[in-house]
């Protein structure tokens, strides 16, 4: 082997990149969020060559996206959302973030002793549930 930046480079390119599995209940997400999309696809009658061609992906990676694969790029699977006819559905994900919402509440509800910016220790689900007595 040289040691030209050449030969560096395309073996740098021929190495594997290490990604994480994700959660079991995310993989069945993923698995039934493609398999939605197959069933969308041929609901409309569109073959995979010519989704392909307007995905602008090749066949391996319609595959890979209908199986829901975690390592298909998100802007993706928009993309067949959009090609679908349903990328509006995707605008409504996390639109409504209730608990969040009530975790900004709890923060705001919490005073501070005579004015002073001090650090609350409650977080997470305490402030949540002491909002909730609060309300009652």
């Amino acid at each position: 082997m040289k040691l030209t930046k050449k030969g560096i480079l395309s073996n740098l390119s021929d190495m594997k990149t290490k990604t994480s599995r994700p959660f079991p209940s995310v993989e069945r997400q993923l698995k039934a969020f493609g398999l939605r999309l197959r069933e969308a696809r041929l609901r409309r009658g569109i073959s995979t060559l010519l989704f392909c061609e307007r995905m602008n992906v090749s066949r391996d990676t319609l595959n890979r996206l209908e199986k829901g694969d975690a390592s298909i790029a998100m802007g993706t699977y928009l993309r067949a959302l959009r090609i679908l006819g349903m990328d509006k559905d995707f605008d409504a994900v996390a639109r409504n973030d209730d608990l969040g919402r009530k975790l900004q509440d709890a923060k705001l509800l919490i005073r501070t002793p005579r004015g002073r910016a001090t650090k609350s220790l409650r977080i997470g689900q305490e402030a949540v549930n002491q909002e909730e007595s609060v309300d009652e």
